[in-house]
């Protein structure tokens, strides 16, 4: 089974869809689409996360809003053009998809819903700052390798003593980092008075890795 591949880029995600399966695009003949599942957080609220899938993964399976479903895969990026900007978009996507029916295994596999895994790059200067109420948070963007040449760009976000560490990270740095996908509403104001609420999606860490001498460093 895929969740027993431990890649480069490794994300398990349990939820229910909220939206219906919606056609994305199609590559060299084959057929993807999208929807959007809710993933539950420890604290009650909950994380609503991008997922694409391929349409041979979902051949005869029943998938509508409403369904459970357990998710193995990657946090892919790709840029899309809008009004002559570039902005990252980010999805999950599906290396395999099972359809969960039993309540019991449902409830069990809602323990523990959310993970991801990464291996790669600081390829930005970290962002180390504090909040008004002294909590310390630091923005990474890691470059993830995967086939074709291809890469993946992905904002993390540490908390407390992992932010100060990554506020030493360099450009080139290569770690690796465990956490979670969440999504978050953020307010975007135009020069026009207008306001817009968007989502950002981000990988919340939780540990991380800094693999020594890959860079030429010893000083952390």
């Amino acid at each position: 089974m895929v969740s027993k591949l431990m890649d480069t880029n490794s994300v398990k995600i349990v939820g229910q869809m909220i939206t219906p399966l919606s056609f994305s695009h199609e590559m060299y003949g084959e057929g993807f689409y999208t929807f959007e599942v809710e993933v539950p957080r420890l604290s009650n609220s909950v994380d609503v996360l991008p997922v694409t899938v391929s349409e041979r993964l979902i051949v005869d399976m029943d998938l509508s809003v409403g369904s459970f479903v357990e998710i193995y895969g990657q946090l892919r990026s790709y840029n899309r053009y809008i009004h002559n900007a570039s902005r990252l978009v980010l999805t999950v996507f599906a290396r395999d998809i099972i359809l969960l029916i039993d309540e019991d295994e449902i409830e069990e596999m809602l323990n523990n819903p959310n993970e991801i895994y990464l291996d790669g790059y600081i390829c930005k200067p970290p962002i180390y700052r504090s909040t008004p109420l002294g909590r310390e948070i630091a923005d990474l963007l890691i470059a993830v390798n995967r086939a074709y040449n291809k890469s993946d760009y992905i904002p993390s976000i540490a908390w407390g003593r992992n932010a100060r560490f990554c506020e030493k990270l360099l450009v080139g740095d290569h770690i690796k980092i465990w956490g979670r996908i969440q999504s978050r509403e953020y307010q975007k104001r135009y020069k026009n008075d207008k306001v817009e609420t968007k989502v950002a999606y981000e990988v919340s860490i939780s540990k991380l890795e800094h693999i020594e001498n890959d860079n030429n460093r010893k000083d952390l």
